[in-house]
């Protein structure tokens, strides 16, 4: 297939090439910091009486940066972001711009806002720990995989063709289930389902301070655990064969494969899974105290409150922070478990 050359594709091409941020297809905006769920792989509840959130006006300020950088795509995360009391007020903003909205939901509110989803959003993705009892369990809310299910149906009633997916965490609590999984995902009505390890070595998701090794057991996988790890995926890529080549689950068998790898290295038993990804030059995220990071992971290196979006990610040490990353070296980057690889050529 021949590729296009867009304005906007030199200008990616050219980012990756100098460090410096001209063009910036995808910001994920968390528009405040609660949740409805208490998942045990999660700290982000534990701040629901401190609420942090981002107002209109933050978002107009926003804007001004993501047209300059021709901002495609918007990923509304949390917590839920469905919480925010102005959310689609927020969306209103956003769609009058011409960019996407995905919304990464626990799926319990998508009944109760199936109108206004469906209207003003293009996307969820929804998170699904299991089959019932599992994901009931892991999310710590009675009756979260129906809720979850109903208001999948919910939004398919509305409109049938809008896209609704699903990634779930495989970490102690369900990598016996991971089968089952796949099989949830197709009784709740989803397009697709995608896989992530659990991330336990990083500040992400509201974790104040680092887990210690106490807490770090309880989230990954056992040396004994890993090693029937290992059978269950090469279970799952011969019994779901048809789902792999359908692409109903998003990864490739050997993109599953790295699974065991990443848990196996905690052991010694292998390396971590060598990864490509250039997130910090294609997307950034804004928490919802107005915190910038490159991606999910890394430290913190602005605040919208104080300067603008397009100041924060082109200043001198954000620079410098993307010329001299070396993914193959960073503790970070070498036990990340959600990495971006996005072309200069995709759309978004």
């Amino acid at each position: 297939m021949k590729k296009s050359f867009t304005l906007d594709t030199f200008k990616r091409i050219y980012t990756e090439k100098t460090h410096r941020i001209y063009s910036l297809p995808i910001v994920i905006l968390m528009p405040h910091s609660r949740c409805n769920c208490r998942c045990v792989m999660c700290d982000i509840w534990k701040g629901n009486n401190n609420v942090k959130q981002i107002n209109e006006a933050d978002v107009e300020k926003l804007l001004v940066s993501l047209k300059k950088f021709n901002t495609k795509s918007i990923v509304m995360s949390g917590g839920e972001a469905l919480m925010h009391p102005n959310f689609f007020r927020l969306c209103d903003i956003i769609k009058a711009h011409n960019m996407s909205i995905t919304i990464l939901s626990t799926g319990l509110l998508l009944q109760k806002y199936a109108n206004e989803i469906t209207s003003l959003t293009d996307e969820v993705i929804v998170s699904l720990d299991g089959s019932k009892e599992v994901h009931d369990k892991i999310r710590n809310i009675p009756n979260a995989y129906d809720k979850l299910k109903e208001g999948v149906q919910a939004i398919k009633s509305i409109k049938k063709n809008y896209r609704v997916t699903g990634r779930s965490v495989i970490q102690h609590a369900n990598y016996l289930d991971f089968p089952k999984i796949v099989d949830a995902a197709h009784d709740i009505g989803l397009d697709q389902i995608s896989f992530l390890t659990a991330d336990v070595t990083t500040d992400a998701f509201n974790r104040e301070e680092l887990w210690g090794e106490e807490k770090v057991a309880e989230i990954k996988l056992s040396r004994d655990e890993v090693i029937q790890f290992k059978e269950i995926i090469e279970s799952l890529i011969e019994t779901h064969s048809e789902d792999f080549k359908s692409r109903f689950i998003a990864e490739s068998p050997d993109k599953i494969r790295r699974f065991y790898h990443y848990y196996a290295a905690y052991h010694g038993l292998s390396e971590f899974p060598q990864i490509r990804c250039n997130a910090p030059w294609v997307s950034a995220v804004v928490e919802a105290d107005g915190s910038v990071r490159p991606c999910f992971f890394h430290h913190k290196i602005g605040n919208i409150h104080d300067k603008n979006l397009s100041d924060i990610i082109n200043s001198d040490s954000s620079i410098s922070f993307r010329k001299n990353l070396d993914m193959s070296e960073n503790p970070i980057c070498k036990k990340c478990v959600c990495y971006l690889n996005l072309s200069p050529f995709a759309k978004v």
